[in-house]
């Protein structure tokens, strides 16, 4: 039978094997530590216990000096509807003492939200103890976001067409948020045809300072972003999950119609994700997120576009399309919100004159495109029949029309 045969058998291939690899001037690879099996095991079924609510469970793989802070996360993740959670460990370093520091992936799913992963980089620490590992730490990667469940007690409130979670904020902001969320899809759905989940998950910390360590980064960065959204470009509908997070200083200063705005360009990213790639210029997703939003508004170019307006009364028209670094958070917010008008009124020229089919289908050239190099002028060529020196002026000329 194929597979069997006599141990000295073995014994010779196994001594040919290992003159082979000297006469090669290779050696056998190091044999696989088992302590990344056993920690991968510890954490799959700490993952299992706390899917099943099976606090005892979840709590077994854990030091008992963690025990009141994980009880704590047990019952603040009791609020929301996971549908997965998991690790996957990635790299384990053994230390003396029965001790190791391992990284892992966690990813978790929103039953009836998420197709793919939330993901997340963590760091854990871990001992040894008669022949079993535990877990005594358990802490962010560098430059890693947090979870708002880490930052307090988390509220939920579910839409029509979204799921909407706040730490330090009231049922009835929450619900207001979720109202908005629930116009956007619809919103975003008639003007972007794509295959998307058509829902979306809102996150709204207590501050913009604990947005920043939702998204890893200094809160100064965001102090006048009202959203972000989370996600990874291109990759498809198994992609790590989106997530609006929501800056509630700024959005809680804007009216009503400020906040639907932003919303609705907040949804365009998450349902344009799987065709918005490393190809695409800033200009394109951020224009045509704003384009959305103000679609059907009647809200003029002159009130939709102050600040670039000034600067063409000014100067005249902008002599080029926005840069990816015009659009870059904490920097000058006047260049930032021309970058994003600018970007706005490219889209919208592509609509009037080319039509909104048009619009859409060059924006899935675009982000199709093996790379940045060449995919604009592709795209333009292709589906608009243009170059980009005539496009550019054409966009000059809207602008100047436009805001005059």
């Amino acid at each position: 039978m194929a597979g069997q045969g006599s141990g000295r058998a073995r014994g010779a291939a196994g001594c040919l094997a290992a003159a082979l690899l000297v006469l090669t001037g290779c050696t056998a690879p190091p044999p696989a530590d088992p302590a990344t099996g056993q920690i991968q095991s510890l954490l799959d079924r700490h993952a299992r216990a706390l899917l099943d609510r099976d606090e005892a469970g979840y709590l077994a793989a854990l030091d008992p000096a963690l025990a009141p802070a994980a009880r704590t996360e047990f019952d603040r993740l009791a609020k929301i509807p996971l549908g997965g959670w998991q690790y996957q460990v990635t790299d384990v370093d053994r230390a003396d003492g029965g001790r190791a520091t391992a990284k892992a992936r966690l990813g978790y799913r929103i039953r009836g939200y998420d197709s793919g992963p939330a993901t997340s980089e963590r760091v854990l620490s871990l001992a040894e103890r008669d022949g079993r590992w535990y877990v005594t730490g358990d802490r962010p990667a560098e430059g890693a976001p947090q979870q708002l469940w880490q930052q307090g007690e988390v509220r939920t409130v579910t839409g029509r067409r979204s799921l909407v979670l706040g730490v330090g904020q009231s049922p009835e902001r929450l619900r207001e948020i979720a109202d908005a969320a629930d116009r956007a899809v619809p919103a975003v759905g008639a003007a972007w045809h794509g295959d998307w989940a058509g829902r979306i998950v809102v996150l709204v910390p207590a501050s913009v300072e604990a947005m920043g360590g939702l998204l890893g980064a200094p809160a100064a960065s965001y102090r006048g972003i009202a959203a972000v959204t989370t996600g990874e470009t291109g990759g498809g509908p198994t992609a790590p999950a989106d997530r609006v997070i929501v800056n509630p200083d700024a959005y809680g200063v804007l009216g009503g119609f400020g906040r639907q705005l932003v919303l609705t360009h907040e949804t365009t990213h998450v349902a344009t994700r799987a065709q918005t790639t490393p190809s695409t210029p800033v200009w394109l997703s951020e224009g045509f997120a704003d384009w959305v939003a103000y679609r059907g508004t009647g809200r003029t170019p002159a009130q939709a576009a102050p600040e670039l307006r000034r600067a063409v009364l000014a100067d005249g028209a902008p002599a080029a399309l926005p840069d990816d670094r015009d659009f870059t958070f904490g920097g000058d917010a006047d260049a930032m919100a021309r970058a994003y008008e600018g970007g706005w009124l490219a889209c919208a020229m592509v609509a009037d004159r080319w039509g909104e089919a048009k619009l859409t289908a060059f924006y899935r050239a675009v982000g199709a495109h093996p790379q940045r190099e060449g995919a604009l002028e592709k795209a333009l060529k292709d589906v608009l029949d243009t170059s980009p020196e005539e496009f550019t002026a054409s966009w000059r000329g809207y602008v100047a029309e436009r805001l005059a």
